[in-house]
């Protein structure tokens, strides 16, 4: 497969041989103003008089670009992954993707316990300015439903709301510091299964590891991979996948090396102590291997027989996907980021054929036509 001439600089004359779905790209908005004329009264008025200046973040970050490509900011101005044309060039074109999972820069869930329904009126609108403003833009782009968790039945509401829309194939579950196996979180996952979309895990600026964030930015940038790793011990502990049996789950931008060692501890774990969760009736390492996946990004320095050891050890060859995480800094391409002497079928299961299937891109197609 050749590639477009729209090509970036460190990927010189590129040539993919198999196809490829990426399955974190960040979108972004201009700026608050863009969410405006979708939010509802009385929040509207209030963002107009600046009521809300938006989230901030507790480091600073030491890459050229900030926390994203230097080549990623918009001509015409804005944050990058703020242009649906800019976009299309460097990432879908560029690569040929199939399809591309748009997964958001903006979390209400980081707004915290106070005035649940601002957040979700903030999900509302943003989930709105999506489908206008990105999912229009081009067919190949599929959207998240973005939501308040700490407000789990407007949250329900609105993935009945928006869930519905062709181009939507998850739910958005931003990593913060409280465990989604809480019952409190159930009427999100029964929307969820309800409407046939997928969960997706992401972290967010506020997860930590076990003793906090660390000293420095680097610290906490290696440390992201526990958050993934806790909510995943959780939904599993609390029976998440016996009581919602067709819930799927996909683990964003956590890595995946550490997956065998979790599957092993937690089998371990549960061999000697599921007296006391008796609603988790099987091996965890089962409900993993046919409910979960993991993203590739970010990709670590592996050889191709280490790559292939590491998913010998997970046990399947169908719980990794490909992500590029554009715009952000540690862009994975889909041209490097796989050793070149992976098997051909192993290399076309992690770009294209595992994400195809977990999301039934396929039935989708079908359904439309």
């Amino acid at each position: 497969m050749t590639q477009s001439a729209a090509v970036l600089d460190h990927d010189p004359s590129p040539v993919l041989d198999t196809p490829v779905i990426d399955v974190d790209v960040h979108e972004a908005f201009s700026s608050l103003d863009s969410l405006q004329p979708y939010l509802a009264e009385p929040w509207r008025e209030l963002m107009a008089q600046g009521a809300w200046k938006g989230f901030t973040q507790p480091f600073i970050y030491w890459a050229t670009g900030g926390g994203n490509r230097a080549d990623s900011n918009p001509e015409r101005g804005g944050p990058p992954g703020s242009d649906p044309e800019l976009l299309r060039r460097q990432l879908l074109d560029a690569y040929e993707i199939q399809a591309a999972v748009l997964t958001g820069y903006f979390y209400p869930a980081m707004l915290g316990d106070m005035q649940v329904e601002f957040a979700s009126a903030m999900a509302s609108a943003y989930n709105d300015y999506q489908v206008a403003e990105w999912l229009a833009a081009d067919p190949r782009l599929l959207g998240s439903v973005h939501i308040a968790p700490q407000d789990p039945e407007g949250a329900a509401r609105e993935i009945d709301r928006i869930g519905e829309h062709e181009q939507m194939v998850q739910v958005m579950l931003p990593i913060t510091t409280r465990a989604y196996g809480d019952p409190f979180y159930f009427p999100i996952f029964a929307a969820a299964q309800r409407r046939g979309l997928r969960l997706a895990t992401h972290h967010t600026v506020h997860v930590e590891g076990a003793l906090g964030m660390g000293r420095y930015y680097i610290e906490r940038h290696m440390l992201i991979p526990q958050g993934t790793m806790a909510q995943l011990v959780s939904l599993v502990c609390a029976g998440v996948f016996e009581r919602f049996p067709d819930l799927r789950v996909v683990c964003l931008e956590g890595g995946f090396s550490w997956l065998p060692h979790l599957i092993w501890r937690m089998d371990r774990e549960w061999r000697s102590l599921r007296q006391e969760v008796p609603w988790v009736k099987r091996l965890p390492s089962d409900y993993v291997a046919e409910k979960v996946r993991l993203a590739t990004q970010p990709v670590e320095d592996m050889t191709g027989d280490q790559w292939e050891k590491v998913i010998e050890l997970m046990g399947s060859e169908e719980i990794l996907m490909f992500a590029t995480d554009y715009p952000h800094f540690d862009f994975d391409s889909p041209l490097r980021s796989l050793p070149p002497r992976l098997p051909q079928a192993l290399k076309r299961k992690i770009l294209y054929d595992n994400a195809r299937e977990f999301y039934g891109l396929e039935e989708r197609a079908a359904t439309r036509a």
